[in-house]
């Protein structure tokens, strides 16, 4: 009988508490766990909460014996958060900044869970891969005698500018709308409205200013970078980022869920439609005929962005998915009220079978790798881009929060992917601009069928990216492998 192979090390890995992170994460240890097949052994520490949602995913879409998962207490009331609360998901955009200050309270249970694995082996973990926010992991990994890697679940473009302005607040050091970030080219220029409100609005005494920065700067101080993107896709943004981390960036991505029966309950959450509902649907329609619209699992529009989102796909005429939860300042998790679309819109678009509204959460890789799909509106989270652009699908980006406006302008002016149909949830768009910008991306031959062209290009490089034919690996495949070398390295 083959003896069982000796397990090389242990990693550790440590998500921030979101679902735009944890999955990503969870990718990454089945990426590694295929690359090098008993190898490692991979333990995923989090709070007893988080650990929960990933077990849920784990059960339906990974069969990986060697990846572990580890709780971390936590005390929310120390932070001032609601009892349960441990993840984005549930808190309203005010109270956030208490979950990013109560990560660092993970702190003292992570030391002692790579202290007891190192006593248990013999070794310490061969690293750490800490999640970009979660700085203060570097510290533990250094002092606990193992490597620290920092994963960033963004794209580098975007990565970049987040870290970059948060680092610098350049917007602070000028009285114009338009500023020059360190990282960028000279005649590179952002704009105030892409930011975020709260980073708008920071000056290095705010709660926000007085938890990134530092954060940031212990990841900058990490042995080496992964970035979920593709080498082909983001040539320049990868290369702009391993010029300011003056560090090894390995670029590994797309990191992307498998489709497939068990996508109801992907990421942990079950689907507001059935899968087969929503298929049946779209194989009614001609292809690249349907509009898929999402903000994300936590994201939401305003009430009066809502309403006339609504008027404009009813008088475009288009066919349309809509994932849709109530508006900003009402609780996103609560039952949707009809006051908060034009009377009778539901009922008008389920009749003439030309919008499905999907309450809370949709199979969204399904819908767009049909071939009725033929664009995206979306806030950008760098989870639905990639989602996107790997099926050649366009966007009509709605940036709302984080690194999303940065990710728009990158789509836009870099890829030539994608039109901007407007930012943030403070302001004002009319149903006449929502019919341009459906109009512009929905054209069969001008300016839209570019944009599914150049798509399309995108979906092809990010499949070679992770193939292998013969003794060729694509360019995320030879990442890994890299990575892994790197690691194991005494």
């Amino acid at each position: 009988m083959a003896e069982t192979p000796q397990k090389k090390g242990h990693i550790v890995m440590t998500p921030f508490m979101a679902h735009g992170h944890l999955i990503p994460f969870l990718a990454l240890a089945r990426k590694i766990q295929e690359t090098a097949p008993s190898t490692f052994t991979i333990t995923i520490a989090t709070t007893p909460l988080n650990i929960q949602y990933l077990k849920s995913a784990i059960s339906t879409t990974f069969s990986d014996v060697s990846i572990h998962l580890a709780d971390l207490p936590f005390n929310h009331s120390q932070y001032g958060l609601p009892p349960n609360i441990e993840n984005t998901e549930k808190l309203p955009l005010t109270d956030i900044i208490k979950l990013f200050h109560a990560s660092t309270s993970l702190e003292a249970p992570l030391s002692s869970l790579i202290s007891n694995i190192t006593e248990q082996e013999g070794q310490p973990p061969v690293c750490v891969i800490s999640d970009v926010f979660l700085g203060w992991v570097t510290n533990v990994a250094k002092r606990l005698g193992t490597r620290s890697i920092t994963f960033t679940t963004c794209g580098a473009y975007g990565t970049l500018a987040y870290i970059s302005i948060w680092s610098n607040l350049p917007h602070r050091k000028t009285d114009s709308d338009e500023f020059w970030t360190p990282g960028f080219p000279q005649h590179y220029r952002f704009h105030r409205t892409q930011l975020h409100r709260y980073l708008r609005e920071a000056d290095g005494t705010d709660s926000w200013s007085k938890f990134f920065p530092p954060q940031i700067a212990f990841s900058m101080k990490s042995d080496g970078w992964i970035c979920n993107t593709v080498e082909e896709v983001e040539t320049l943004g990868l290369q702009l980022l391993k010029n300011y981390l003056q560090l090894p960036v390995w670029s590994v991505g797309p990191l992307l869920p498998s489709k497939g029966s068990n996508s109801k309950y992907r990421a942990g959450k079950e689907s507001g439609v059935a899968l087969e509902e929503c298929m049946e649907w779209l194989d009614l329609k001609d292809e690249n005929s349907v509009l898929y619209i999402s903000f994300g699992s936590q994201n939401t529009v305003s009430a009066s962005q809502m309403m006339a989102l609504a008027e404009g796909l009813e008088e475009s005429e288009i066919f349309f998915i809509w994932v849709i939860r109530p508006p900003f300042g009402f609780d996103i998790n609560a039952e949707f009220k009809a006051e908060w679309l034009p009377e009778g819109f539901e009922e008008r678009m389920k009749l003439s079978k030309r919008g499905l509204l999907v309450h809370k959460w949709g199979p969204q890789l399904e819908i767009l790798s049909h071939k009725s799909t033929g664009a995206f509106l979306s806030h950008c989270g760098w989870n639905s881009v990639l989602e996107s652009l790997s099926q050649g699908v366009p966007i009509i980006s709605w940036p709302l929060a984080a690194e999303q406006g940065y990710n728009a302008k990158m789509l836009v002016e870099e890829m030539c992917v994608g039109v901007e149909l407007t930012r943030t949830v403070e302001s004002v768009i009319s149903k006449d601009d929502v019919k341009r910008v459906i109009k512009i991306v929905m054209d069969q031959e001008g300016k839209g069928k570019e944009m599914k062209e150049k798509a399309k290009q995108i979906a092809l490089h990010m499949k070679e990216a992770t193939v292998e034919r013969g003794d060729e690996k694509g360019s995320s495949l030879r990442a890994i492998d890299d990575f892994v070398r790197t690691i194991l390295q005494i």
